[in-house]
Order: structure tokens, then sequence, then C-alpha cells
């Protein structure tokens, strides 16, 4: 397949899967007792080539891995750091037998779930060393591209950027920060705006901007018109499905398919080049956002 920078740059956008969770609660809910999601890979890998083979069907370009919580820092609070090689090498070779060539492998990057200091205990080389053992497992496993992603942390965005820089220098990498609403325009929890996010993360050599995670698309739009006017490079958006309602103690997400491609025209008159789904979506969700995209890849 071409690489996705030289789509991008032809003017073509693409569409990425939706979220991994939710469908997993679907149909492994019982296998994730007292363990976490990245475990499935090495105990029922084909729930995993399922799920991606549902993204494929309905239309995404780009699949991402079951690797979001996969570095060792994360995996060591379910005693299972031993077991990183095995883990991410399993959730490459699930995506890549679903996929057989019809979609783009993206490896996800997520928070290792430790504060740096002086906000946490986590020195910066210990976190550095976490991200590089596990996305040196994805690269040499044949990840296309990888999505640090979910990230609140510029910094701790920064480490693994760096050491997914210090592996590779040509794979596609991008990082998509989560941002929250505020009076004065949307930051990261640590203060960080888009604007100073864009600068930092383009002077470390990352190749596409995005944002997901902690807003439904109406929020999304607006962060991704900020990202606009802060960089040149490509842009990738990926919104839950609104902001989840508790029903008989389930979260429901509120937004449907209909009004998620609705947007999905305000994303692409911005310019958006990636456009995805977090939290709440669905393959259905994705299948719409497929056809908005595909009428406009046709102009």
């Amino acid at each position: 397949m071409k690489a996705v920078l030289g789509r991008i740059k032809q003017g073509e956008i693409l569409v990425c899967d939706g979220a991994m969770g939710s469908l997993l609660m679907d149909r492994a809910k019982e296998y994730l007792q007292g363990t976490c999601p990245e475990y499935i890979n090495l105990s029922h890998p084909e729930i995993i080539e399922e799920i991606a083979g549902l993204y494929i069907n309905a239309g995404a370009d780009i699949i991402e891995t079951n690797t979001f919580g996969g570095s060792p820092l994360k995996l060591a609070s379910y005693s299972l750091d031993n077991k990183t090689e095995e883990i991410n090498n399993a959730a490459i070779m699930a995506a890549k037998n679903a996929s057989g060539n019809e979609a783009y492998i993206c490896a996800s990057i997520g928070p290792c779930g430790r504060l740096l200091k002086p906000f946490g205990d986590t020195e910066p080389e210990a976190m550095y060393e976490s991200f590089y053992r596990q996305i040196k497992v994805i690269v040499d496993a044949g990840a296309d591209m990888i999505i640090i992603e979910t990230m609140t942390d510029l910094n701790e965005a920064k480490l693994a950027l760096k050491a997914t820089r210090n592996i590779s220098s040509s794979i596609s990498v991008i990082v998509s920060m989560t941002y929250e609403a505020t009076p004065k325009g949307f930051f990261t929890i640590m203060g960080k705006s888009i604007e100073m996010v864009s600068k930092e993360l383009e002077d470390s050599g990352v190749d596409i901007l995005g944002s997901n995670c902690g807003n439904g698309i109406e929020n999304l739009v607006l962060i991704a018109k900020e990202h606009k006017k802060h960089t040149r490079l490509p842009v990738m958006i990926q919104a839950n499905a609104g902001i989840p309602e508790l029903r008989e103690g389930i979260p429901v997400y509120p937004e449907t398919p209909e009004f998620m491609a609705e947007k999905c025209e305000e994303l692409i008159k911005i310019g958006v080049s990636i456009i995805g789904g977090c939290c709440g979506t669905t393959p259905a969700h994705i299948s719409a956002i497929r056809k908005v995209v595909d009428s406009r890849n046709r102009i």
C-alpha cells in the first residue's frame, strides 16, 4: 500500500477505526476479570482479530492495535511486565491477520499510568525506557505507523516520541493529546495550550498531530480548528461518541453514527486528514464516517 503521508499529501482523507474497549467488553467481558485488555492478545487473539475485521469491513483505512496499555510500566500493575514482548507482538500479529494488507496497522501507545517527577514518583529515564521497550517490539513486528494517544502530559508524550524516533527515523508517528474545555480555551490538564503542544511536538519530530478522547465531536471540531491555526502538519481527530451517561449503572454514549457523520463534514472543511472514533464509537459510527469521507474524496 502507498504510504499514509503520501496519500495525505495528495489530499486524500483517511478513516481510522473506533473504540476497542467497548467492543472488548461486549465480546470478552468474562476474560477481563482481574486482568487488563492487553492480555486478551495472548489468551484470545481471535477476539482481537474479529474486532479489527469489523472495523475493516466498516471501511477503516487504519486499524489500531490492542496495545494502548502495553508498556511495561503499565503492565506491571497486573504483574505482566515480564510479558511485554509477547503481548505487543501478539497484538501486531492479530491486526495483521485481520487486515490482510487491506488496512494500515497503527500501534497504539497510551499513557503508562505513572506521573513524572515532581508531580509523581517516576523518573523520565524510567518512563523513556518503558516506552522504548514496548515500541521496539512494535516496530520489529512490522507496524506501519504509531499513535501516541490520549496523552495529557506533553512531557510523557515527548518521551514516547523520542523513544520511537531513536528506534526508527522513518515510521510515521502521530501524537494525539486530550484537552479539557476551559473559559480560556482548550488546555491539557497540565496547562498546555494547543498552540504550545503543536510547536513542541513539531520541534520533536512528529508527523501528524491530533486529539482524541475526553470530548464529543462538537468540541473536537473546535480543537481541530485550533490545531489547524498552529500547524502545517496533518491533523487527526478521534472523538468520543459524546460524554457517557449512566443508565441503570451502565455508561451509554449518546452521539449516534448519523450525528457524528454530520459533524465530520465540518472536520473535512477545516482540513482534517484522518478521522476516526474513540470511546463509545462502533463499526456503525465508522461506516457512517466512511460514507461522508468517500463523498469528499470523490470530488
